[in-house]
């Protein structure tokens, strides 16, 4: 009993450690994030030209206004799930030896890495709200036409909404952890990273809505996890998915996450095997 608390208290103080950092040198968050907003105006523009040209009320089952809210919902699902510099960052400190310190340390470096992530969450959204507020409710007008699912089970629709959000949070985080520790294996990953950047811009519904894909592709992203980065999130809000489907598609994701948080577990242990520590 006494070990556990210690340990609640040891990551307690990881936490609050690392969120007062943030919170001292991420003054700039406000209009960083109000800026973030700014190619969202290209994108109103060019669908705005999209659904003009082709004299359409609706392009996949999308209005424009619903086009527009998709790309300000996906905004939000990135912010979240978003993990900068973490994959880069634990194959830098494997090859640079840097881990070692994890290693005569009592404490878990995918749960100090975690603690960071969620300290550097929290702290941004603390700062970030209110540019998200003013920015959404300039842009109000685009949510108008929601489909009758998403209008009729609000509650629902918004818990789902939400818990997509924190489980897309941690499968971002275990995904590029899980990146960050093949450099126990391969001392360079900065090409894979650019390979896996790339693939999720698109493959993620950062780009467009996933389900204009025709098949069998929209079959293949199915299968992969990274449409729920930043398309899932946005579609629950928007009631793409309906609301019978929502447990398991939630599921589905949940499964995601726990699958790659096992995975980075496995590929820690077996990659300490294989690591050398050289140096003071």
């Amino acid at each position: 009993m006494n070990e556990a608390v210690a340990r609640i208290q040891t990551w307690w103080t990881i936490l609050r450690i690392c969120l007062e950092e943030r919170l001292v040198y991420r003054a700039d968050f406000a209009l960083g994030t109000l800026m973030r907003f700014l190619p969202i105006v290209t994108q109103i523009f060019l669908w705005f030209a999209v659904f003009e040209a082709t004299g359409g009320d609706r392009i996949a089952d999308y209005t424009y206004r619903q086009f527009v809210a998709y790309y300000l919902l996906t905004m939000v699902s990135r912010a979240f799930s978003s993990m900068p510099g973490l994959a880069s960052g634990i194959a830098r400190q494997v090859r640079d030896g840097d881990v070692k310190k994890f290693l005569i340390q009592p404490v878990d470096m995918l749960g100090f890495l975690l603690l960071g992530r969620v300290a550097h969450k929290l702290a941004y959204y603390s700062v970030a709200i209110g540019p998200f507020a003013l920015v959404f409710f300039l842009c109000r007008s685009f949510f108008s036409d929601l489909p009758a699912q998403a209008a009729t089970h609000s509650i629902p629709t918004a818990l789902a909404f939400l818990v997509s959000l924190v489980l897309s949070f941690l499968l971002g985080f275990f995904l590029e952890s899980a990146l960050g520790l093949i450099g126990f294996w391969f001392l360079e990953v900065s090409s894979l990273l650019f390979v896996y950047m790339l693939l999720s811009f698109f493959l993620s519904g950062h780009m467009f809505p996933l389900d204009m894909l025709p098949e069998p592709w929209r079959t293949l992203v199915d299968c992969a996890p990274l449409q729920y980065l930043a398309y899932f999130p946005a579609a629950v809000f928007l009631g793409k998915i309906p609301v019978e489907a929502l447990p398991r598609a939630l599921a589905i994701q949940a499964g995601w996450t726990i699958f790659f948080a096992v995975f980075c577990r496995f590929a820690w242990r077996r990659g300490l095997r294989r690591y050398s520590a050289y140096g003071g």
